[in-house]
């Protein structure tokens, strides 16, 4: 069965974003106000939310705001003015890099509207007479209408910034002057309505966020002027798992994962995996480990059916236990291996044997994501690699060359995941630094492990709902706790949380 549509929209170029604006505004000056005003509030609500990363917004917060001359100064000038009346001790200074006279009719539209409902406290400021600290800066001078070089008067105001001490940096859409010297450094970018292409990769992006403000209208399918090329994630692949299961069900009728893994000198990683999969709704799941783990883990996680297999001299899975794996594995619907393997020889050869042999769908993680091993067998495979890993597998391919290589998806994982299984690629704008810390990628195989037994026909499906879902719990664990001082295993308290976002 092929996997469904997964809800998406679609990367589109600069000239593909001025063609979407022009056939769904039609030059209309009130249907551009509409999506300048949701443009302005969806920014403001995304950056107060992300601001809660480092403590939220002051109640006396203050304000910069570097403003251009069109819309994307409209967007900004509407998000400072979201801001302000909703931290009413809060102030605003304006630098309108070209002068307040250069303004466009909305953007000059929306400084009357910031001036009138915020008297008093928000200012036009020259940019030698800045303050020297702010809260939150946002950069409106350019949008995806920007086109190098960078002009003096941008560069002046970008850097009279850089001269202020601001705890949150954000771009409205794209950051100004992109990957240019001088250009706008932002912490955050928030893609409005659309994200552009110039966004991915932007050494200057910071983390990206996209806001649907409607452009691609309503549904749920893969939304967009081409079912191919760069598309982007929607919450919205993940509303099958948000949703009542029927009323008939019981624990097979969920999904059964087996995990292989761990080993004596990583024997957390299988653990944390085996965790995460009894959070991804799985119905049943058996984890096969070296046998002087398993009584451990059982009381740690009895949900789970926990299986000693023998183990190797240095602690690894020997490969006596490779026809009980692929005895259980058989009655199964996914199989999933690699957490804490280690990279002994006989361990190797063990994996190979069941990824060789297993007849239900895989999940290839850490260890077992040799070059070797991922190209063996025929069945159905999601591969989750990080860069270095992706580097040892790939031989030289790009992400959907390596897709279609092993015939399966990949989650190439990163600080912009990307998923594939050939044809399209799938970016995830959720998650951040804090995952970058051990034990995510675990997680993130349980979760993908324990979602492919629940649809095993549906590989791509699974890989896009794991990353988006460990993304998600991922940004409300950084908003609930900060990125510093926290632990992974914390992030599984934000899955469900996330589906009822």
């Amino acid at each position: 069965m092929p996997s469904p549509a997964i809800p998406s929209h679609p990367v589109v170029s600069v000239d593909e974003a001025r063609a979407l604006e022009a056939h769904l505004f039609g030059g209309q000056e009130r249907q551009e106000w509409g999506a300048m005003q949701r443009a302005g509030r969806s920014t403001a609500d995304a950056a107060l939310r992300d601001f809660r990363e480092i403590g939220g917004f002051p109640a006396a917060g203050r304000l910069l705001v570097l403003a251009g001359k069109g819309n994307n100064a409209g967007d900004a000038l509407i998000a400072a003015r979201e801001v302000l009346e909703r931290s009413l001790g809060s102030t605003a200074d304006v630098v309108f890099a070209f002068g307040a006279r250069a303004l466009r009719p909305l953007a000059a539209r929306a400084w009357r509207d910031l001036s009138e409902a915020c008297r008093g406290r928000a200012h036009a400021a020259d940019s030698d007479a800045l303050a020297p600290d702010y809260d939150l800066c946002l950069d409106g001078i350019f949008g995806y209408q920007y086109r190098p070089p960078l002009p003096a008067e941008a560069r002046a105001a970008i850097a009279a910034a850089d001269g202020c001490r601001i705890r949150f940096r954000a771009s409205v859409d794209l950051p100004t002057g992109l990957s240019e010297p001088g250009a706008f450094r932002a912490d955050f970018t928030y893609a409005t309505g659309s994200v552009k292409a110039p966004l991915i990769g932007c050494s200057n992006a910071g983390r990206a966020r996209y806001l649907d403000l409607g452009f691609f209208g309503e549904g749920d399918g893969e939304a967009g002027p081409a079912p191919g090329g760069d598309r982007v994630i929607l919450p919205s692949v993940l509303g099958a798992l948000a949703g009542l299961r029927p009323a008939s069900s019981d624990k097979r009728s969920q999904g059964h994962l087996v995990i292989v893994g761990g080993s004596r000198s990583y024997p957390g990683a299988v653990l944390m995996a085996t965790l995460a999969a009894l959070r991804s709704g799985a119905g049943l799941v058996t984890a096969f480990v070296p046998e002087r783990l398993a009584p451990a883990f059982a009381a740690r996680a009895p949900e789970a059916m926990w299986v000693g297999l023998a183990e190797t001299p240095a602690g690894g899975l020997a490969l006596g236990g490779l026809a009980q794996i692929l005895e259980v594995g058989a009655r199964a619907t996914a199989l999933a291996i690699g957490p804490g393997l280690g990279r002994e020889p006989e361990t190797l050869s063990l994996a190979m044997g069941v990824v060789r042999g297993s007849p239900v769908p895989l999940l290839i993680d850490a260890d077992a994501l040799q070059a070797d091993i991922v190209r063996a067998g025929t069945a159905p495979r999601i591969l989750t690699p990080h860069a270095g890993e992706f580097e040892r597998i790939s031989e030289g391919k790009d992400l959907r060359g390596l897709c279609r290589a092993v015939r399966g998806a990949v989650i190439a994982k990163g600080p912009l995941t990307r998923v594939s299984a050939g044809e399209a690629v799938y970016h995830c704008l959720c998650g951040g630094p804090v995952l970058a810390r051990g034990g995510s990628g675990d997680l993130l195989a349980g979760l993908a492990g324990g979602l492919l037994a629940q649809a095993p026909g549906e590989s791509l499906a699974a890989a896009c709902r794991a990353a988006m879902w460990h993304g998600m719990a991922a940004d409300g664990l950084a908003r609930a706790h900060g990125q510093a001082a926290v632990r992974t295993l914390q992030l599984l308290d934000f899955l469900a949380p996330a589906l009822r976002e």
